[in-house]
């Protein structure tokens, strides 16, 4: 009796049962979720802020978070992880103490991240009914465990970043002028904007005018433009106006994006300071920073100044599109190659999901939030990921007897995939194509073609080298 206990609880650790435990994360309705989890928070949040993409990682999450969760607990406890799923998510959706720890908890794991308490998030709740009968349609499928599991974990770990910054009002303090920062240190300069420093003291939260006049010159006025990132000036006491300044589309594009589809997308306030020689004006564009007026007339973006020191405001403008690119790469080569093991599947996807974990990690290191401008904790954890993780799918290929032509599929695929992901948005930021939309439509499409041609390639070699195996000798 003894021994059939024990051969029962071996059972269940087998690489059978372990890949049984994968088939309701890897089930393909599953997969979609993670993909379109992927896409959206990277992606779609950024091209298209608002309802519908705020709801739709609520939605797709609700798919996944279940399916991942039930493999950290016990055999026959899914329906433990769905509860738990439902009761957390409800805990962090309707308190402000559940959003705060998971925005802590989320600050950990990706790095700065902000959850928000919104009761109206529950509208998604009904969707793990449908995780739950995903769950009882699932059937075990080795090649969507390996690429499955990497991909689950970096969908739920890698969230959208934090709010950023923006410049919300100017005020001019007798020779200073004192630019108002709404979630970072205010910015001040005493030579017209020449250059600026931060400064830390607190302040009353000043709304400066939508308009002002020169004092030296008061026929000469300035005042933002309604709705637009825009200035409008006039020469006859403010009766007749004419643009002196507007933001070109492709820029307008860059700030939606940043601004995260916060309200006021679009110039703030301004101020006027006389200066020797003529006047400056100095106009607080949210999250695009300052912009200036000089005294010569001209206007420029100074965006996010740092009085000469490395500015933690500003940053790669194309680094979440990088980071999703790598990431979809490197789990893109590992998943083809693990496709294509003939045995040691398991182990072999534990590892790829290390892996994948260590590439995000050092993808996100640099940071905002740390004076040097790099998170060592991450770096401390995953560049050992990357290396042993590595080290283990290359041993783990050689011994599970990997096809060579899906290995060689997979030396294609990785780069291919990170060059259809990066290099569209790489065009945008040097003006073509000139629509950050129509940058995302380019990398999902061609992606997906290269994904399309990968899995038919695998499919390929998994033919030949059955048909190889079973013809006579």
């Amino acid at each position: 009796m003894s021994r059939l206990t024990l051969t029962k609880n071996l059972r269940s650790f087998s690489p059978i049962y372990l890949h049984m435990r994968y088939a309701w994360l890897c089930h393909p309705a599953t997969l979609v979720a993670v993909i379109v989890l992927l896409l959206n928070d990277h992606l779609l949040k950024q091209a298209w802020p608002g309802f519908v993409t705020g709801k739709l990682s609520d939605v797709a999450g609700l798919v996944v978070a279940p399916a991942l969760l039930a493999l950290l607990f016990a055999r026959r406890a899914d329906l433990v992880a769905l509860l738990v799923t439902g009761v957390l998510f409800t805990l962090v959706k309707t308190t402000q103490t559940g959003a705060e720890v998971a925005s802590h908890l989320w600050t950990l794991v990706a790095g700065p991240s902000r959850v928000l308490a919104d009761p109206t998030d529950l509208l998604a709740l009904p969707v793990l009914g449908l995780s739950w009968w995903i769950r009882g349609r699932s059937v075990p499928a080795r090649w969507r465990a390996v690429v499955g599991v990497p991909l689950a974990v970096l969908a739920v770990t890698a969230t959208s970043a934090a709010p950023r910054p923006s410049v919300e009002s100017i005020e001019i303090q007798g020779q200073w002028i004192r630019a108002h920062v709404n979630g970072a240190d205010d910015l001040a300069s005493s030579d017209g904007g020449l250059t600026w420093t931060r400064v830390t003291d607190a302040t009353h939260d000043l709304q400066s005018p939508t308009a002002a006049c020169v004092p030296r010159l008061p026929q000469r006025c300035y005042r933002v433009v309604p709705g637009r990132f825009a200035v409008a000036e006039s020469d006859d006491y403010g009766r007749t106006w004419h643009d002196s300044w507007s933001m070109p589309p492709a820029r307008m594009d860059w700030v939606d994006r940043e601004s995260g589809g916060r309200d006021g997308s679009s110039t703030r306030t301004l101020a006027v300071q006389d200066r020797p020689g003529g006047h400056v004006v100095v106009v607080a564009n949210g999250v695009d920073g300052i912009l200036m007026r000089d005294a010569g007339g001209a206007w420029r973006q100074v965006g996010w100044p740092d009085g000469g020191q490395t500015d933690d405001l500003a940053r790669d403008p194309l680094a979440p599109e990088r980071t999703a690119a790598w990431e979809l790469a490197v789990a893109m080569l590992l998943a083809t190659i693990g496709a294509g093991l003939r045995r040691l599947y398991t182990p072999y996807s534990i590892f790829a999901m290390l892996t994948c974990v260590g590439v995000y990690l050092v993808n996100t290191a640099p940071t905002e939030s740390s004076f040097i401008g790099i998170d060592a904790l991450k770096l401390a954890l995953g560049i050992p990921l990357i290396g042993i993780g590595a080290l283990a799918c290359v041993s783990l290929a050689a011994a599970g007897r990997a096809r060579p032509g899906t290995v060689l599929g997979a030396l294609a695929a990785g780069p291919l995939v990170f060059a259809t992901v990066y290099l569209p948005f790489h065009g945008w930021s040097q003006g073509t194509p000139e629509s950050y939309g129509t940058a995302l439509t380019l990398a999902v499409v061609l992606t997906g073609g290269v994904m399309a041609a990968t899995i038919a390639w695998i499919r390929r070699e998994a033919y030949l080298t059955g048909s190889r195996t079973s013809s006579p000798t």
